[in-house]
């Protein structure tokens, strides 16, 4: 478990800047830290994605203690899986954020299953990926489904933007 600091998750939302009205999602959600940051600053609707039983727990709890505004559903299953299913429901986000576990080659497979797995980003939407320093991602890496249009450092840790 390696949560989203504090630091990036306010740069993460500076360089969003309005979210307010928008749907996210969270994908590989772990504690829930980002997805309820953006229901804190006017999110529409933030759907958590985590395949650990415990975590979504965490995340739960933290939904309750909270009691963000806002529409939110917490769902327990892989990231591939979820945008397998968001694909059969027609469902799209303004913005997806995933922040896999660093060094596993998750960065490729979150790119490939969106990809490969439908159209869950809107046209005008803005795909978001946390990743360690050592997994490069330039404009060659992957699709050319997406164009990388930003990428930030911060330590080990890198936020890769992403538009259609």
């Amino acid at each position: 478990m390696r949560p989203t600091s504090d630091g990036i998750r306010e740069s993460l939302f500076n360089i969003l800047q309005t979210i307010t009205g928008k749907s996210f999602l969270d994908l590989f959600a772990g504690s829930g830290s980002v997805g309820l940051e953006a229901l804190s600053r006017g999110a529409e609707k933030v759907v958590f994605v985590e395949k650990n039983a415990v975590m979504v727990n965490t995340i739960k709890q933290n939904l309750r203690e909270l009691s963000p505004s806002g529409e939110y559903q917490v769902l327990h299953m892989e990231a591939a899986k979820a945008v397998k299913t968001f694909e059969k429901k027609g469902e799209t986000f303004d913005i997806v954020f995933a922040d896999p576990p660093y060094d596993r080659g998750f960065v490729k497979d979150v790119l490939i299953s969106l990809v490969g797995g439908g159209d869950i980003l809107r046209a005008d939407g803005v795909l978001v990926i946390q990743h360690s320093k050592r997994e490069i991602v330039d404009k060659d890496s992957f699709s050319r489904d997406f164009v990388l249009t930003d990428q930030r450092r911060y330590g080990d840790t890198n936020l890769s933007f992403f538009k259609k």
